[in-house]
């Protein structure tokens, strides 16, 4: 239970090791800790990231460009955000918030920085022409879900994902706060997809692809120990439809396993520089 005593002072102050299981890298200032430079690699984008939700959903993406022909070759380097890559000079200077994932794209003349997931997911999708409608309602409606997701995503993973899975102490209160909002999310999600088969309509877009990788890996038991049974994510069947639609695309396949490490060998890539770099990943 969460101490009953505690009364907020009047003026909040930092103290170094509270905050549960990411308490090492959370810190009240931005900027760079320590210098380090990012490394380069040969392929047009380079990406900084790690193979969360938000990591995902720029993996996908390139993979799934890839998959239709375009010319999206990357490098994808492993940012460990348990260890503080996030704040060293290099990523810092692609991205001054320091959170992951970073791209630098070198295709044109000058070098662009593009931070943001879903910005970057615009940004690729615009290049290439590609899962992003040009104008019309179309593209009206998939920005409106990719946003949707961009403001959303926050109360599944550092709402109820944070005090389900990683808070010191089980605390009730935000535990029902966030499952609640959650459910509700699903159900938003749900409703939609009861009338057509992707979030946007009846093509596959960014805005699948940002939201697979949050709501979808939740549906599919992937998120947090337990969570699908706690919130009764079956019964939301239009997303578990979706979800396992979406999960079998072979380029879904390949970005979600990017910049992901485990004690299994051949299921997650700690880096990906070529497409042969998934020989062997099961």
């Amino acid at each position: 239970m969460p101490d009953d005593s505690y009364t907020p002072p009047k003026v909040w102050t930092w103290e170094p090791g509270n905050g549960g299981a990411f308490a090492s890298t959370n810190r009240p200032i931005a900027g760079a800790t320590h210098e380090k430079a990012l490394p380069e690699g040969e392929h047009p984008f380079q990406l900084h990231s790690m193979g969360t939700p938000n990591g995902q959903k720029v993996t996908i993406l390139l993979e799934e460009l890839l998959e239709a022909g375009y010319p999206a070759e990357y490098d994808a380097w492993y940012i460990d955000i348990g260890e503080g890559d996030q704040f060293g000079s290099g990523f810092v200077a692609v991205n001054p918030n320091s959170k992951i994932p970073a791209l630098l794209d070198k295709s044109g003349e000058t070098p662009v920085r593009v931070f943001e997931s879903g910005a970057i997911l615009m940004h690729l999708a615009e290049k290439f022409g590609a899962f992003l409608p040009a104008s019309g309602p179309a593209r009206a409606e998939v920005l409106s879900w990719l946003f949707w997701q961009m403001g959303s995503a926050p109360y599944l993973g550092g709402g109820f994902g944070h005090f389900f899975a990683y808070a010191p102490e089980k605390w009730r209160y935000p535990i029902d706060r966030f499952a609640m909002e959650t459910k509700r999310q699903m159900d938003v999600l749900d409703r939609q997809l009861a009338e057509r088969p992707f979030i946007a309509g009846q093509e596959y877009t960014i805005a699948d692809m940002a939201i697979w990788p949050w709501y979808g890996a939740l549906a599919l038991g992937r998120s947090y120990p337990d969570a699908e049974t706690f919130l009764s994510v079956h019964e939301y069947t239009h997303v578990m439809d979706w979800a396992k639609r979406i999960n079998v695309r072979p380029a879904v396949n390949r970005g979600r396993r990017v910049n992901r490490t485990s004690d299994e060998p051949g299921r997650y890539l700690r880096e990906r520089h070529a497409a042969s770099d998934f020989d062997g990943i099961a």
